[in-house]
């Protein structure tokens, strides 16, 4: 007998430049918001050895910057410690992770640039609560380009901030409440993905979080001021969810 779960596939905490939410608040927000579980994909910083709950599946991974965009390393048991995108896919496959392509079309509508990449990969994130900030259309470029591949579909929030913990997630059918039983079962490929679209100051106050973070110089502050002025905008004027 099978168990519906509802999971973000997609956190950041504290450990990220950008990011300011301990792991137990992460944890207890997903709770109140109805998840039974999420995986943190901190920046370049793998999630090892998480606590375990018995109501709740912390699941352990990463998000990697590489030079085809961001790669999310889910199930990981160890760093990713590479900015090469096929090595980065050999390291989690290694320790028995799932590589899934993350927010593909974020910054661009090219799918030709990750053609060769597809037989790789384990999934696409088709639903990224930021993702539409910059084009549109992005989460359904994505959806598009995993249903043409035949890859499993991911979703996640990629909060930030603990208002967007939630806004993204998918529902999967698991044989038990177990991080093997869900990786499984997200193989399968029959997730379904959904959520609704963060709002774009999110997006700024991660950014301040990361100038904080990194001792940025005055004159980024001034650019950050002009990034928030136009997240600002977008939330004003954005006609979808």
């Amino acid at each position: 007998m099978t168990m519906e779960l509802k999971l973000d596939l997609h956190i950041h905490s504290e450990r990220s430049p950008d990011g300011i939410m301990p792991l137990e608040e992460i944890v207890s927000l997903a709770r109140a918001r109805g998840l039974d579980g999420a995986a943190v994909c901190d920046h370049d910083l793998a999630l090892t050895g998480p606590p375990r709950f018995d109501d709740f599946l912390l699941i352990p991974g990463v998000e990697v910057s590489t030079q085809l965009g961001h790669l999310l390393g889910l199930f990981v048991t160890g760093p990713v410690e590479t900015r090469d995108f096929l090595q980065a896919v050999e390291i989690i496959h290694s320790q028995g992770g799932l590589a899934v392509l993350a927010h593909p079309f974020e910054h661009s509508r090219d799918g030709a640039r990750l053609a060769h990449a597809v037989p790789l990969l384990d999934g696409v994130e088709v639903w990224n609560s930021r993702a539409d900030r910059k084009i549109h259309d992005a989460n359904a470029l994505a959806a598009s380009f995993a249903q043409v591949c035949r890859l499993a579909p991911f979703g996640g929030s990629d909060a930030h901030c603990p208002q967007e913990v939630g806004n993204g997630f998918v529902t999967v059918e698991a044989q038990a409440f177990t991080l093997e039983a869900v990786k499984a079962a997200l193989s399968e490929g029959t997730a379904r993905a959904q959520g609704r679209r963060s709002r774009a100051w999110y997006a700024a106050r991660s950014q301040l979080t990361k100038r904080r973070k990194t001792g940025a110089k005055p004159l980024s502050y001034v650019k950050w001021a002009a990034f928030a002025a136009k997240c600002c905008a977008q939330d004003i004027f954005w006609r979808g969810d």
